[in-house]
């Protein structure tokens, strides 16, 4: 990634990056990493798993300032939609993200930059960024100035079906809902996970996709289905 681009993004995320190798990193996707001479975590996955929590939080600051007639669930229910994959893959195609991204060979030559999993994956880890080079103050204003206008019209044709389950257990003592991750098969760019969600350690469903959100959604569907069916 040269210079221009560099700018070209930091000017869409309207922040400067003091240290522009974190900007670089947390758009390296696995797929470019191991194809270098360094594999040592030198992709942006370690970034994602960070930015992941620091965007759930801030989105809950957002939504708790902003919107005090919500009750506890429909903060829930609103803050998974923004940040479901569909969401964050939508607010990274508005930034032409997926320009940024330094992918593989494979994974650039089957449209990984149109990949919804892995643009959601690199706004997660472009905040994780933001947050080491600057602490909490520029994840606050970027969440901000991107999620506020979705708050009244949050990511439509996706059906948040982890948030639906919670929400079917919840208020009965208990009660614990866990997703493992049974299976991950294929190359970096051609990944397909398996995965389970379990209720007291019984599995309830079971969910395959090609990121590891989109088959905890596809086992919390199984799931719901499971309960509708026995409480028939």
């Amino acid at each position: 990634m040269n210079e221009l681009h560099l700018l070209e993004l930091q000017n869409k995320l309207n922040y400067t990056f003091n240290d522009p190798s974190l900007l670089i990193k947390s758009l390296t996707h696995s797929s470019f990493a191991n194809e270098g001479a360094k594999k040592d975590n030198a992709s942006n996955e370690r970034l994602e798993f960070l930015g992941d929590s620091l965007l759930g939080m801030t989105v809950a600051l957002l939504i708790f300032n902003s919107k005090p007639e919500l009750s506890e669930g429909q903060m829930t229910k609103l803050r998974a939609e923004l940040v479901c994959e569909s969401s964050l893959a939508e607010l990274a195609s508005e930034l032409d993200l997926g320009a940024y991204i330094l992918l593989g060979r494979g994974e650039k030559n089957t449209g990984g930059g149109k990949r919804p999993s892995i643009l959601s994956d690199a706004i997660e880890a472009v905040i994780a960024a933001m947050y080491l080079d600057g602490g909490f103050e520029p994840v606050r204003k970027f969440v901000s100035d991107s999620f506020a206008p979705r708050l009244s019209n949050p990511s439509k044709g996706f059906s948040d079906y982890k948030t639906r389950l919670q929400e079917t257990i919840q208020g009965k003592q208990g009660q614990t809902l866990v997703y493992e991750l049974i299976d991950e098969l294929g190359p970096d760019h051609d990944k397909f996970f398996t995965v389970d969600v379990k209720l007291n350690s019984l599995t309830l469903g079971t969910g395959k996709g090609k990121s590891k959100k989109r088959a905890e959604q596809e086992a919390a569907k199984a799931a719901i289905k499971i309960l509708e069916i026995r409480k028939e």
